[in-house]
């Protein structure tokens, strides 16, 4: 589970915690944020992100290069997400974070990160009580079938059957920066129900190069409910996590499960006790999924 109790040995002037996907800091997922982690090693930034103890920690770079593509000088970044075991190529929520807290200092408006899996853009806005919301533009996604032996495997480390899950939403891995492998439980009680083999499932997903599942359940035609494991960054849940949301609406508009253009919104870590909100938005003409959220400083 994730840690809320930041250890005294990461120097609070050099690590920011931000809550993404909520406008409440007791909300939403957890991330640090180092704004400038020039001259730290990878092992350092692990080593931070371990010190830290949320799901992930971006550590960010001033990048003239992405800084011209946000066309305005400062707004670019090169960033690289670990968390407390290895580093990901992309993490949503620590990318929020991070828009955010660079946006209390420079001002809403356009930045863009160059991340290992591809360059994001991300805008911010403020709305009129105050509040700051992130809305990034992932990269290229795609989705891959699943072997129907990799389901029944992973079903089974979760403790779930193939009769518990819904068949109008059938297994896939879908892919927005991360891969992660989607299943869609028939019923919001098998979804509020997670305890699952935490070692067998992080060998069987980084096997096959999973970063999270996105296990999702439909409310409605276009709002749903979804929790995600994590166990290979030593997170037994994640409470909102925006690279799989992006993978999910993917995912929707692959399988035509929505009609595009389409806004989404997806309710998650209502069952650890964090509630977050995500807005997912699908336009025509464009594959790439945008990801929106809240963002709060975390006392």
């Amino acid at each position: 589970m994730i840690n809320d109790d930041a250890p005294a040995a990461v120097p609070e002037t050099d690590i920011l915690r931000y809550a993404a996907f909520a406008g409440d800091p007791a909300g939403g997922n957890p991330a640090g944020v180092v704004l400038d982690a020039a001259g730290l090693s990878a092992e350092r930034m692990l080593a931070i992100a371990a010190e830290v103890g949320y799901s992930e920690t971006a550590f960010l770079v001033p990048d003239a290069a992405a800084a011209a593509v946000a066309g305005r000088a400062g707004a670019g970044y090169a960033v690289r997400y670990f968390s407390p075991l290895l580093e990901v190529p992309f993490c949503g929520h620590a990318t929020v974070a991070s828009a955010v807290a660079l946006a209390e200092r420079s001002g809403p408006g356009r930045y863009v990160f160059a991340t290992a899996a591809g360059e994001v853009p991300i805008d911010v806005d403020k709305g009129a009580d105050g509040t700051l919301r992130a809305t990034l533009t992932s990269v290229e996604p795609h989705v891959e079938e699943v072997n129907e032996a990799d389901v029944a495997e992973a079903l089974a480390l979760l403790g779930w059957s193939a009769e518990e899950l819904d068949a109008a939403l059938p297994p896939r891995i879908a892919y927005a920066g991360a891969r992660h492998l989607v299943l869609a439980a028939a019923t919001r009680d098998r979804l509020a129900r997670l305890d699952y083999d935490f070692d067998g499932l992080a060998a069987h997903m980084t096997a096959r190069g999973l970063t999270t599942l996105q296990l999702v359940w439909r409310e409605s035609e276009h709002v749903f409910h979804v929790r995600n494991p994590f166990p290979v960054g030593g997170v037994v849940e994640d409470p909102a996590t925006g690279a799989a949301a992006a993978a999910f609406g993917a995912y929707l508009r692959e399988r035509g499960a929505v009609t595009v253009p389409a806004v989404l919104t997806l309710h998650q870590g209502e069952d650890l006790g964090r509630p977050g909100v995500l807005g997912v938005e699908l336009r025509e003409g464009d594959n790439r999924v945008r990801v929106s959220g809240a963002g709060v400083a975390i006392p």
